[in-house]
């Protein structure tokens, strides 16, 4: 089973990181930097895409970390 993309989101006043599909944050606190630190960490380990979020909710950036679908040279 593939592990869940990660969010990187603001609620109820923190920044928090969780992976998609679960209700719980795995980090939380901090500035939005450090939180879209640790997604991309986990990210990073795990091989999937990192969604960063702005305080309104909206997808404000996305980076995909090995699961990319094709392999374009340039």
């Amino acid at each position: 089973m593939a592990k869940g993309d990660i969010d990187t989101y603001y609620e109820d006043g923190t920044w928090k990181s969780r992976r998609q599909g679960s209700s719980r944050a795995f980090s939380a606190g901090g500035t939005k930097a450090e939180q879209q630190a640790n997604g991309r960490a986990a990210a990073k380990r795990d091989e999937v895409e990192h969604f960063i979020k702005k305080k309104d909710g909206t997808i404000g950036a996305k980076n995909s970390y090995g699961n990319d679908p094709r392999n374009v040279k340039g």
